[in-house]
């Protein structure tokens, strides 16, 4: 069994950095501090990342946005939705056919189904983060599990 390292960690924090799609960012967490930090992917400083690639037990690289993923969290969330108008405009939206704009604009005309997504998206998110933690040994599922229901 792999030892279990707590540190305290800002969930917000982390959740932005996992859901953060600025693609010129590398996102790091200090699993001694619990600090959360950023670096431009175009730092040209090699000592600086040979320093990051040595302690990579120390560093753990947060990974990156998965628009993939996005993806299929919409493409999901679309085809549950049971307004066909909606359903068609939602489609024609994320596919690019036609301009009927953002899918949260088109959305804020239906609040229940933007709560809807949103949830699905929290939840997706909260469970990657959680599966990222414990692979890292920094918490196990129980551990959070515990810590989350005394919230």
């Amino acid at each position: 069994m792999a030892f279990v390292h707590n540190v305290e960690i800002v969930w917000d924090e982390l959740i932005d950095a996992f859901s953060s799609g600025q693609g010129n960012r590398v996102y790091f967490l200090d699993n001694h501090t619990g600090e959360i930090f950023f670096v431009p992917t175009s730092l040209e400083d090699e000592e600086f990342w040979r320093q990051m690639e040595s302690n990579r037990e120390r560093f753990l690289e947060i990974p990156r946005f998965d628009y993939s993923v996005e993806r299929q969290i919409m493409n999901g969330f679309i085809g549950a939705v049971e307004d066909t108008g909606l359903k068609k405009i939602l489609g024609s939206s994320i596919n690019g056919r036609k301009a009927f704009g953002n899918i949260n604009d088109i959305l804020s005309f239906f609040p229940e189904e933007h709560a809807r997504l949103k949830e699905i998206k929290d939840d997706f998110l909260t469970s990657r983060v959680k599966q990222w933690l414990e692979v890292n040994n920094l918490f196990t599922i129980d551990s959070i599990s515990t810590s989350f229901s005394s919230i």
